[in-house]
């Protein structure tokens, strides 16, 4: 006998069900032991808390992530009638990924859960006194429309592809819903399972508190297990405590409860004492369990909410989990009229890639294009779909110009601020830049973004556009437009490929291998001017094809391999140099795979660019952080560069193994000097690094660590990783605050704030927007040595901008001469006003079954009527959630609003479940089986798996149920 939890007109209910082994050695039961499955499968060890430690919202975030994807994968995998193998608990990004048949998006879905967490945390930093962020002070009204309208922006996002925008407002929203079950009496109030309606806005959230209503007692110490006045837990009345620092802790009503804790102010003035249970050394941390497993439960309720309006695909995407590679493929083309070799190029090593890759690992995540000539750039292609992508790179067409100079620092940018971080861009071109003011721009995105930048320059020949004419005349790109492209190559950590228009078809089978999964970088070094130097890289156990890149003109080398043995680079007999391809100024070599520290002499009077990269399972993640500066403790991520010459802090954490662990982080300048940091384990995979001073040169971020194998044999893996992004730190401080969601039609305001450390005077200010929205801001703002100035940005999205659109807004500034910059890049979300706050409703028109004796041989039908209600804005689409029979949907001819569903099963598949999805995401579920009908209302949740099992196992422990 099993027991579950089911969801029945509003109502959580316990059911007892059997459960059959079927002849192939199966599960079957009644459509309702789905949950009952989940838990003989999985267990609910990932959502336990290890004996003496606290949760906190990392923790409590990644669980319901993980979970919610096992769920999901899970889900897919019987859809697509595969097996599906649970990974072993508790939970890691790795474990989850394999088993969702995806391990080459191991560091994507790290990358997702990191940004995600990384915006819940900051909640507690850039918030701490909005108690509408944490459900303090009763703010319950506000904290529920923090959360319902973040909602309506994830899904928004999702439907747009967003993903970005999708993560970042889910770590925001995750954190209020996880703050409710610790900072109100809800625990106290005896409720078990989690308040659904926080994340609905057409419903109570409960029997909240009147203003002028006592809530606590004083307490102190232990006595505090029950300073709730009793006919506040009689009469199930919700509160939460009052936050507050000097000089707001003043603002308590009088017999309010408090939050409670050192840094509460409030809970020193009567009634005393505080109510929250954030830990075990809380005022109520003897709750702390229950309400870290409630937030658990909450967080994976709201996560297949958004789940069911995406879609399990588009969901996992939002997840960083794609069925092919985690790469994207961007290409950034010039379409003036001499371009017509390179798009013929690019036409076909697209199709080659779609036609290849397409289903295999190497399948890219997301395709975007970008065309650009001279007066215009865009528009931007961005899609999932191949065909697609492909159909855009056919409709591309070589003509115009104007002048020979082209906008194609305008089309990168709009690349770099769609496409996904630490992802991969290749720009064609045989032209100057037009737009070279927008260098520092470009650089600025590069670093935030942490993206690869490609160039292949065919220069040799270009239209003679003031002529207006087709002739062509012999005119090289200039060694200065080159040497732009050549900079921002260098400091994305990419390659400047300069080539003869007959040379193309050969360098676009470096985009080829770019696509590949789990590429590593080794090492990656420019010298400009050129000069003979040593590079070193350590190659472990783990990395295969491992290939050099250089580029530059007049370059000879020197290969040692760590055995010793050396190759030149005249020498094509040696046995270091399996493959070696030359063109125009790119040498590629694929090396023999021998672990070691191998050395590469190389010698060159002109500039050149090294490159040394691997496929491997294990890497990093980093960001630049910095403590908060308000009450709470901790460290946030920055928009920005470090600050130049002080110290600074990293927070790094290795993906692609459970079992690894960081040894040293330095920081490594252009010049080859290092400087290198302290290491601190911070748990998770997670490690902060400390060093003494932020270089005010550029540099790389190189990191050694080492991986202690057991299985299948007891090894120990060294191994070392670099980023290919080159960074500076800057002596200018700029921060800018706003809230996250936009309205079209609306002025959008951003605040800004600009301070130097160094020399005084007027500073640039540039604002852009990757949408090309209407703006105003300052042009320059002056600053005194030492102080600060303000500014602000106003947009102005215009009325007809789809929601769910993303915007990114760069704020520059510049000191006088151009010397130094600093820069903050901000994401915002479109979201028009949703009146529609309900689900679509199911209407049974007709059930017929004929089912007894051998279920075989008897089929039963039902049909459907489907609609949003006279108020809503449509039905987005039905699908079949369970069932194994012949499912159909149609438009009603005589209204288009109406969704007819017609179903046929055979009676041995009793059940069926439909998901209604309306066009602003509202979510639902229409429950029926053959015998009886169980429920025609849509309801929130009827099955909330992974949430829910420790709580329903809690209730089953509570009536003594084994």
């Amino acid at each position: 006998m099993c027991y579950i939890l089911q969801f029945f007109g509003g109502l959580w209910k316990i059911k007892h069900i059997p459960v059959y082994k079927t002849g192939g050695g199966g599960v079957m039961s009644s459509a309702l032991a789905v949950l009952c499955i989940l838990l003989l499968h999985t267990g609910v060890q990932a959502f336990g808390i290890v004996s003496g430690e606290s949760l906190n919202h990392l923790e409590i975030t990644e669980s319901a992530i993980l979970n919610a994807t096992v769920q999901t994968c899970r889900a897919l995998a019987q859809a697509e009638g595969t097996d599906f193998n649970f990974p072993a608990q508790p939970f890691t990004a790795e474990a989850v990924a394999v088993a969702c048949g995806a391990p080459q998006s191991i560091k994507s879905f790290h990358q997702a859960i990191k940004f995600i967490t990384l915006w819940n945390i900051r909640v507690d930093l850039r918030h701490a006194l909005n108690a509408s962020f944490h459900f303090d002070d009763e703010m319950f009204v506000q904290g529920r429309k923090i959360i319902t309208e973040g909602i309506q922006a994830v899904k928004a996002s999702n439907n747009q592809e967003n993903f970005e925008a999708a993560r970042q407002k889910l770590g925001e929203i995750f954190h209020p819903l996880q703050d409710f079950y610790s900072h109100s009496d809800w625990v106290e109030l005896g409720n078990i399972l989690p308040n659904s309606n926080l994340i609905r806005s057409d419903t109570s959230i409960g029997n909240i508190a009147d203003e002028s209503r006592a809530t606590c007692r004083s307490c102190d110490g232990d006595d505090c297990r029950n300073n709730i006045l009793e006919d506040i837990i009689k009469e199930k009345i919700l509160t939460s405590g009052y936050f507050g620092i000097v000089p707001f802790a003043s603002t308590k009503p009088k017999g309010k409860c408090s939050h409670g804790g050192a840094v509460d102010q409030t809970s020193t003035i009567i009634p005393k004492g505080g109510i929250n249970k954030d830990t075990f050394g809380s005022s109520h941390g003897h709750l702390h369990t229950k309400a870290a497993n409630m937030a658990i439960a909450a967080s994976s309720e709201l996560l297949e909410d958004i789940r069911r309006a995406a879609g399990d695909r588009p969901f996992l995407q939002m997840m960083g989990i794609s069925k092919g590679s985690s790469k994207a493929l961007c290409f950034v083309i010039d379409t003036t009229k001499s371009m017509s070799d390179d798009i013929e190029a690019v036409r076909t090593v697209t199709a080659s890639i779609i036609n290849s890759e397409v289903g295999t690992d190497n399948e890219p995540s997301v395709y975007i294009l970008v065309p650009f000539n001279d007066p215009d750039f865009g528009p931007l292609v961005k899609t999932t779909d191949p065909q697609v992508f492909k159909t855009a790179i056919n409709s591309l067409s070589a003509s115009g110009g104007g002048d020979e100079e082209e906008l194609s620092l305008s089309g990168l940018l709009l690349a770099l601020t769609n496409n996904p971080f630490y992802s991969e861009i290749f720009l064609f071109t045989d032209a100057p830049a037009k737009d070279k003011h927008l260098k520092s721009t470009v650089i600025a995105i590069i670093q935030r973004t942490q993206t690869v930048v490609n160039f292949v320059i065919s220069g040799s020949t270009v239209v003679n556009r003031r002529r207006r004419s087709d002739q062509r005349q012999s005119s090289r790109i200039t060694e200065s437009d080159a040497q732009l492209y050549r900079d921002l190559a260098q400091a994305s950590g990419g390659l400047a490929v300069e080539v003869e228009k007959s040379e193309l078809s050969e360098v676009v089978s470096i985009i080829t291998e770019s696509t590949s999964s789990s590429l590593v970088t080794l090492l990656q070094a420019a010298r400009s001017p050129g000069k003979a130097d040593t590079f070193s890289f350590l190659v472990d156990e783990t990395i295969t094809n491992l290939t050099v890149y250089i580029t530059g003109r007049s370059v000879t080398f020197t290969l040692i391999s760590p055995t010793g043995l050396s190759q030149q680079s005249n020498d094509t007999t040696g046995s270091l140099i399996t493959e070696s391809k030359s063109v125009g100024n790119l040498k590629t070599l694929l090396l023999q795979r021998q672990a070691g520290l191998w050395e590469l002499k190389m010698v060159s009077t002109h500039p050149y660019i090294v490159k040394v990269i691997g496929q491997s399972p294990i890497d990093f993640l980093f960001d630049f952080v910095e403590a908060s500066q308000g009450p709470l403790t901790g460290f946030d991520a920055l928009d920005t560069r470090p600050r130049a010459g002080v110290n600074g802090s990293l927070l790094v954490s290795l993906t692609g193994s459970d079992s690894a662990t960081v040894t040293e982080v330095t920081l490594v300048e252009s010049s080859g000097s290092e400087i290198k940091g302290v290491v601190e384990a911070q748990g998770r995979g997670n490690f902060l690094v400390r060093v003494d001073t932020i270089p005010s040169k550029a540099f790389v971020v190189r990191v050694k660590g080492r991986d202690d194998i057991i299985a299948p044999r007891a090894s120990t893996i060294v191994f070392e990783r670099q980023s290919s992004t080159n960074f500076r730190a800057s002596n200018l401080t700029i921060t800018a605050k706003s809230d996250s969601i936009m309205v079209p039609g609306m002025p959008f305001l951003v605040p800004f704030s600009v301070m130097t450390n160094g020399t005084g005077g007027n500073f640039t200010i540039r604002a852009t927007n990757n949408r090309r929205f209407d703006s105003t801001s300052p042009t320059t703002l002056f600053l005194e040595p030492g102080s600060s100035a303000n500014g602000t940005v106003t947009l102005s999205a215009p009325l007809n901008t789809p929601s769910g659109t993303d915007v990114t807004l760069t704020i520059e500034a510049e000191a006088p001469g151009g010397e130094d910059t600093n820069y903050i890049m901000l994401r915002f979300s479109i979201i028009n006003t949703v009146t529609d706050l309900t689900q679509p409703v199911c209407q049974l028109l007709s059930l017929q079954s004929n089912c007894s004796g051998n279920c075989s041989l008897s089929m039963w039908a039902l049909s459907v009527r489907v609609t949003d209600g006279a108020e809503g804005t449509g039905v987005s689409h039905v699908s079949l959630r369970q069932g194994n029979g012949t499912f159909n949907t149609s438009l009603d001819a005589g209204n288009k609003d109406i969704t007819l569903v017609s179903y046929v099963a055979s009676c041995c598949a009793p059940d069926m479940e439909l998901q209604v999805v309306d066009r602003v995401g509202n979510v639902g579920s229409c429950f029926y089986t053959s015998s009886t009908l169980v429920s025609t209302k849509v309801a929130q949740s009827p099955l909330l798996c992974f949430g829910i099992v420790v709580l329903g196992l809690h209730i089953l422990t509570e009536l003594g149920i084994q």
